[in-house]
């Protein structure tokens, strides 16, 4: 059995995979406590025309999907080196994945304090569990890094750049 920081080195690692390639350093991986099953680091963040498709949680969840779907993903951790957005948060609920765990708050879109009770029955049963701040320094490197290359036009100059840009 690994423990959450071990998992979320793993996770940071696809992050320094992203921010290699000039995109957003948001990395993750799902685990089962004892295997990392899939892994995602973003895409379509660099360049003229950004995406907002293709999170790092996304492609984690489409590779664990592609593998088999999982029998018991209420078991399931999902490492994420920013907190999941809302897109994300939903995707991991609609996976059945049981426990989100996350190294840097997304003061600008995260979607893990959703209340959950009071959107439609399917996510008002969701029984997933969200472990903040895990090796938050180490992600916020990363962020403050991206956000101070000036070639890197994601996000520039939004409420999140200039949080991140804050912090100590």
């Amino acid at each position: 059995m690994h423990t959450d920081e071990y998992f979320m080195e793993m996770a940071l690692a696809q992050a320094e995979k992203a921010f290699s390639a000039g995109e957003f350093p948001v990395g993750c991986v799902i685990a089962d406590g004892r295997f990392i099953l899939a892994r995602g680091a973003r895409r379509g963040s660099a360049g003229r025309h950004p995406n907002e498709i293709d999170h790092a949680e996304i492609l984690a969840i489409r590779q664990l999907f592609e593998m088999g779907r999982p029998s018991s993903g209420a078991a399931l951790s999902i490492y994420c080196t920013m907190e999941p957005c809302l897109m994300c948060f939903a995707a991991i609920i609609l996976a059945g994945i049981g426990r989100i765990v996350y190294a840097y708050e997304d003061v600008m879109g995260g979607g893990t304090g959703c209340r959950l009770d009071v959107l439609p029955k399917l996510y008002q049963e969701s029984r997933v569990s969200v472990v903040p701040h895990v090796m938050r320094r180490h992600s916020l490197m990363f962020f403050k890094a991206f956000f101070s290359r000036p070639e890197n036009a994601y996000w520039k100059d939004s409420l999140l750049c200039q949080y991140t840009l804050a912090q100590e």
